[in-house]
């Protein structure tokens, strides 16, 4: 992928930054898009002369409001809330609520604008959009946190709908917070309205595989990544980082097709495993106690952690960043190539930065981008609203089924486009062109709005 901007779009990157100040992480993502745009403004001129690129690029509608709330002690505190509902062209706006102190406007948009091709990648009826709160779920207790959650909802309620916004879970939303915010919902509005929120309880109309979803639909597109080089995932040694859903599912589908994952992580470290990490534990660590990953020595006293180590020193085969934003940089990234990385599949959104993703192209090695290697999260939220719509309920085998069809039409369609613009192979390219194709067709059908 080069790292220039085609002429034709260079002007229309200016002025974005320009409208867009300070928002960096947003700007990151705008201009990893449009990098790969020129060959398509040039085979499709109608998407220039309606300024698809302008519109797509300034959201449909953003929100920010106050969220006051207060702690067990009486005292009260404020927070930002933010929604940015950027495309319905394909559908209504889908995508997840982050609560994490790093949130602000710029991380709610950069979320939201990779939403909106990834939401198109999946072929299925769904819009981008995304938001949050810089509200830190960490230490607070059930109580604080519902009190957090209604309080959230009681001013995001009037945005959404099931035919309008569906939000789900993100960094600091899990089955919890969405529980608290669904039954705000449900309150205020005095409807059981279940297909306007998504990653729900399985007892009250969530969908079996959502919460192992991302993680599962990134290991099958690596899979899929490695038939096109007569590889597969059997045998071969594995890093994760992170620790929270996304990994732990990641590992649980690398473990049933026989890769050895031996290292994953937190904000505070990595823990490394050479007979490989035993998956039972980080679940009982984070899903039930909500302890930090350095505990697992508790458990299994022949690993070894690392406090602030760096994941990416550790010698694997596949890697698969699934934390947080711009998490592996190019230093990183020429780490993982010299130490025989063949392959990565992105499970968090944008974890690589530009320097590390012009790092794992050059070097040649398989490069699956998060909005397409992670899709497998809003593919399986949007079977979920599915079964919401229908009153139904289907089994896991099923859905686990329709996601791995999801994922294989898309790493089929992200290959076909990047051989179609002439880079074949390049995910990164194939993604970007594939998503905008299909959502710039659709605002061309209906006009100007």
């Amino acid at each position: 992928m080069s790292n220039l901007i085609d002429a034709k779009v260079a002007p229309i990157f200016q002025e974005i930054i320009k409208r867009n100040p300070g928002e960096l992480e947003f700007h990151q993502a705008v201009r990893e898009v449009l990098e790969t745009l020129g060959p398509v403004l040039e085979k499709y001129p109608q998407f220039a002369h309606h300024k698809i690129i302008q519109r797509i690029c300034e959201p449909e509608r953003q929100i920010i409001f106050r969220v006051p709330w207060t702690d067990d002690r009486n005292q009260v505190h404020i927070n930002r809330g933010f929604r940015v509902e950027f495309n319905s062209a394909l559908g209504p706006y889908k995508g997840g609520l982050r609560f994490h102190p790093s949130v602000y406007l710029g991380i709610i948009k950069f979320l939201g604008f990779e939403q909106i091709f990834k939401n198109a990648l999946t072929g299925l009826p769904i819009g981008g959009g995304k938001g949050g709160s810089d509200f830190d779920p960490k230490g607070k207790s059930d109580s604080e946190i519902m009190r957090f959650c209604q309080s959230f909802m009681t001013e995001l309620y009037r945005h959404l709908g099931e035919h309008t916004d569906v939000p789900a879970g993100d960094i600091g939303v899990g089955g919890r917070e969405i529980g608290y915010m669904f039954g705000q919902y449900k309150r205020i509005t005095n409807r059981y309205e279940a297909g306007v929120i998504t990653g729900k309880g399985l007892d009250w109309g969530g969908s079996l595989v959502r919460k192992e979803a991302t993680g599962y639909g990134n290991v099958f597109f690596v899979k899929e990544m490695l038939k096109t080089n007569k590889q597969e995932i059997e045998g071969k040694t594995c890093i994760v980082s992170g620790s929270g859903n996304v990994s732990i599912y990641t590992i649980e589908k690398i473990n049933e097709l026989g890769g050895k994952v031996v290292a994953c992580s937190d904000s505070n470290g990595y823990i490394y495993d050479k007979n490989g990490i035993d998956l039972e534990v980080v679940k009982q660590l984070k899903e039930v106690e909500r302890k930090r990953i350095k505990d697992y020595l508790e458990f299994r006293g022949e690993a070894r952690y690392f406090e602030n180590g760096n994941i990416w020193e550790v010698p694997c085969e596949l890697a698969f960043p699934s934390a947080t934003q711009n998490e592996l940089n190019g230093k990183d990234a020429a780490l993982l190539v010299k130490n025989g990385c063949i392959a990565v599949g992105e499970g968090a959104n944008m974890p690589t930065t530009p320097e590390g993703v012009k790092v794992f192209q050059e070097a040649g090695i398989l490069y699956a981008p998060g909005k397409a290697a992670n899709a497998g999260g809003v593919a399986t939220s949007t079977l979920e609203m599915m079964q919401n719509a229908s009153r139904d309920s289907w089994s896991f085998e099923f859905t686990e089924n329709k996601l791995s069809n999801i994922m294989t039409n898309i790493h089929d369609l992200c290959y076909e486009k990047s051989a179609e613009f002439g880079s074949p192979g390049n995910y990164v390219l194939g993604a970007n062109v594939a998503g905008f194709i299909r959502v710039a067709n659709a605002m061309l059908a209906m006009g100007v709005i």
